[in-house]
């Protein structure tokens, strides 16, 4: 059987439609048969595939939920609420407060794990950092180019650093060891911001790479309370802090440059007073 299509050349404008049909015709020479079937125009755009929306800065088009970062209803109840949620138990479990206090969990740490201690907390975060690097060194598919990553991750991290430290010096809670400044726990906040990140810039190429992410963080902030470095109220507002703060920046960053570049070049460049030196050029 032999498949013949004409070609059709047609210009269609958003305001005034056109009335376009194509003939496909086909010969059924053993069968002796000839029969001719007409698409509309509208058949043919149903059949044919929508192109997808590539932001600037983005290397291919994702999943709808990537490309919905700006909708506000979506940014409340994905990032807002659930950050929410996990501040919220922070403050209601803070010292002896709660059904299950922090106070509970240290006991039960002391009798569970009482020589538990480990440096492990203090690195196993930055291991999703290394693996996303590594994914945009061998992998085409990751969301953004690594210079926008790098900024999303640096802008991220700058918020949390904003949230957090004043946070810690206006409710000056000793941790469980007497040190100072505990609520909320600075580790367990990065661990989750650099795992939010990862799952926003890679979970589109495997839901494990999310979960082993957040696996990760979760454990920072669970070695931080057996390590006797934190109450369980300082893990849960800082894992709270972290989501919140990547879903901000990640929410702004589809607000302001939807439709905008923001990449950056550095090349050699000759400075003014004849040295040679680095440009850095920011183009919008």
């Amino acid at each position: 059987m032999s498949l013949l299509v004409g070609p059709v050349v047609a210009q269609t404008q958003e305001t005034q439609p056109v009335n376009l049909s194509t003939t496909i015709t086909t010969d059924a020479a053993s069968a002796g048969l000839l029969k001719t079937v007409n698409f509309t125009a509208d058949t043919l755009q149903e059949l044919s595939a929508v192109a997808d929306t590539i932001y600037p800065g983005q290397k291919k088009p994702f999943t709808d939920a990537q490309l919905q970062e700006g909708n506000n209803k979506r940014f409340l109840k994905r990032a807002v609420l659930p950050a929410a949620a996990l501040i919220g138990a922070g403050i209601y479990t803070i010292q002896g407060n709660g059904l299950y206090s922090s106070f509970d969990a240290r006991d039960q740490r002391f009798e569970s794990f009482p020589n538990f201690s480990t440096k492990v907390d203090d690195y196993l975060f930055f291991l999703p950092i290394a693996y996303m690097y590594g994914f945009n060194a061998f992998s085409s598919q990751n969301r953004h180019d690594i210079r926008r990553q790098t900024g999303l991750l640096l802008a991220s991290g700058a918020l949390t650093s904003a949230i957090v430290w004043p946070v810690k010096k206006l409710t000056n809670i000793d941790r469980p060891n007497g040190d100072p400044t505990a609520f909320p726990s600075g580790h367990t906040a990065y661990a989750f911001t650099i795992a939010t990140v990862v799952d926003k810039e890679f979970r589109h190429k495997s839901p494990w790479i999310s979960v082993g992410s957040y696996t990760i963080a979760s454990a920072t902030g669970v070695m931080r309370v057996l390590n006797n470095e934190h109450w369980m109220a300082d893990v849960l507002a800082g894992a709270g802090v972290g989501i919140l703060s990547v879903n901000t920046v990640y929410w702004l960053h589809d607000k302001l440059f939807k439709d905008k570049g923001l990449n950056t070049t550095l090349a050699p460049t000759m400075l003014p007073n004849g040295s040679p030196g680095m440009g850095l050029t920011v183009q919008f």
